[in-house]
């Protein structure tokens, strides 16, 4: 399914108030928080609650997404019961009956690599708001800061589709125009020389240069 128009763009790893602010007022279409303890860009709930709260003050329409790999169910629980989150994010190996019992709309991630057997990836959770296709790797579980191979990119597919991996504002357009996903997913491409530190001017031509892009 691809984006009739400009597309979805989600900035993740937000870590400060601050950043989550900037990147709303730069056009992003959602944001994501970590909550992955092994992560450099871990955020803990009581910390997303103020800039969840914050960030849905100012600006209501921009989704937050929490993001999670292979967490016990109750952990889920409780950070949703505390953080106003509007969908979830699941990096790990867990089952489509797993992201479907917290009855909010979910992104399933797969690494890609030439052994992923897409169709029945896709067949398996069809539930999912949204698929993203990130850099397969079995230790990082996402972030990697590199891409896959986009001629892997399954073109029939009839979901959103999401793609991350090693994207910046330098290559973001040319990936818009070659795969023409529904949105792009981005965390290190946009930060400082500290990962959980965005850098505004880079998140802010990420956005334009995605969005000006004609599909």
């Amino acid at each position: 399914m691809n984006s009739l128009s400009a597309p979805w763009c989600k900035i993740c790893g937000i870590t400060t108030v601050q950043d989550s602010l900037a990147m709303c007022e730069a056009g992003v279409d959602a944001l994501g928080f970590n909550f992955y303890p092994n992560s450099a860009r871990y955020l803990d709930a009581d910390k997303a609650v103020e800039i969840c709260e914050e960030t849905k003050m100012a600006f209501p329409e921009v989704q937050r997404i929490g993001l999670f790999v292979d967490a016990p169910a109750e952990r889920v629980r409780q950070v949703v019961a505390s953080v106003d989150l509007d969908m979830l994010q699941f990096h790990g190996d867990e089952s489509p009956s797993y992201c479907e019992q917290f009855e909010m709309p979910y992104i399933k991630v797969l690494g890609v690599n030439e052994e992923t057997d897409f169709p029945a990836f896709e067949a398996d959770f069809a539930s999912a708001w949204a698929l993203l296709l990130d850099t397969h790797d079995p230790q990082m579980k996402g972030g990697t800061g590199r891409r896959f191979d986009w001629t892997l990119w399954p073109t029939d597919s009839t979901s959103r589709l999401v793609l991350a991996g090693g994207l910046n504002a330098e290559n973001v357009g040319a990936a818009v125009m070659q795969i023409c996903p529904f949105g792009v997913d981005v965390a290190g491409g946009v930060e400082t020389e500290r990962k959980g530190v965005k850098d505004h001017a880079k998140a802010k031509a990420f956005i334009e240069n995605a969005k000006r892009v004609e599909m």
